[in-house]
């Protein structure tokens, strides 16, 4: 396979990193169509990759029809990830799918099967599997340098709300799939474990105007988890939290303690008496995870190249798809739930 050709489904803010990466950074990939509902959207991206806007479709079942391509990267609303997949699988075209996988386990079960079924590869979006410093952490907790895991902290908080139809938790199953599934991977990934129970608690703090369409939207939320080799978690969620993006995670063991990722954007550090000690913040999760973005996207396509299994599968992203509905029924119920 000379080259591998590429779709983008989904030409929004992670469908323009996804491109950027395989149009600027990765030889051999070619982008050969641009689908997105909003037709402007996927012009301005097939221009911006020189691609003949006759490529650029606002279905995706045109897409499918009228450009041949290998693979399908997936960056559409997470209701439409199930259908897009299925849809792909049938036309033996291999799937990068971004997180929240789906909306539902059983989702999660369809994609998994059809994949499997029409042999084509399935790989789920956790792009902090592929950071150097989470990288660096899961290694060190398998060898033992901090003894056993006791405690386990991961932060996912994001700088602004996702779009519009992310704000009703039927949709999306509210931030914390869109914002925190990331999370919910890296303590059961670092963990090494599965979930065994979850304790949710969340409420809107920030945003009053939403609850009065979406009474059920929360902007703040912590998540205590237990998982099945007795380690505990915390999962803790704001968005918009409005400082930055912060993504970091904590792992305290019978030995010693680590620490994943940080607030500051370089290592470069200021000090005036006007400014006192300065650095400046991570503002964006692009240019946080630029080199795991780059990583994951070279990894599917040695996937693709080789037949060789992705590192993170479709199961993966189910286990974190069940935390998240357990976790949001925690919510509702006011109470632990078993998974």
């Amino acid at each position: 396979m000379d080259k591998i050709r590429i779709c983008l489904a989904g030409a929004g803010r992670a469908g323009e990193v996804h491109g950027d990466i395989y149009f600027f950074y990765i030889p051999g990939v070619i982008i050969a169509a641009v689908f997105d509902t909003d037709i402007s959207k996927a012009r301005n991206l097939a221009n911006k990759y020189n691609i003949s806007e006759k490529f650029a479709f606002d279905s995706f079942e045109d897409a499918l029809s009228y450009c041949e391509f290998d693979a399908a990267v997936i960056t559409t609303p997470t209701f439409t990830h199930c259908r897009y997949t299925e849809m792909s699988a049938r036309k033996k075209i291999h799937v990068f799918c971004e997180k929240p996988m789906a909306i539902t386990e059983e989702d999660c079960d369809k994609m998994i099967s059809i994949c499997e079924k029409e042999n084509v590869e399935l790989q789920l979006g956790f792009m902090r599997r592929f950071d150097a410093g989470f990288v660096r952490a899961k290694y060190m907790i398998e060898s033992g340098e901090i003894g056993e895991p006791l405690i386990l902290k991961s932060v996912g908080r994001g700088p602004g709300l996702p779009g519009k139809w992310a704000l009703d938790i039927k949709n999306s199953n509210g931030n914390l799939a869109e914002v925190n599934s990331h999370d919910f991977d890296a303590v059961r990934w670092l963990s090494g474990s599965e979930y065994k129970r979850v304790y949710a608690v969340a409420k809107n703090s920030k945003n009053p105007e939403i609850s009065k369409e979406y009474p059920l939207f929360y902007d703040n939320a912590i998540v205590s988890v237990t998982m099945k080799n007795e380690v505990f978690g915390m999962i803790d969620s704001v968005c918009p939290c409005d400082y930055g993006y912060d993504a970091r995670a904590e792992v305290v063991g019978t030995k010693g303690v680590l620490f994943v990722g940080s607030l500051q954007e370089y290592t470069t550090v200021t000090c005036t008496r006007e400014k006192g000690i300065f650095a400046p913040q991570v503002l964006s999760w692009k240019k946080r995870f630029h080199d795991a973005y780059m990583a994951e996207d070279r990894h599917f396509i040695d996937c693709i190249i080789n037949r060789s299994k992705p590192s993170v599968t479709g199961i993966d992203g189910k286990k974190a798809v069940a935390a998240v509905v357990a976790a949001n029924e925690s919510l509702l119920k006011g109470l632990p739930v078993d998974l």
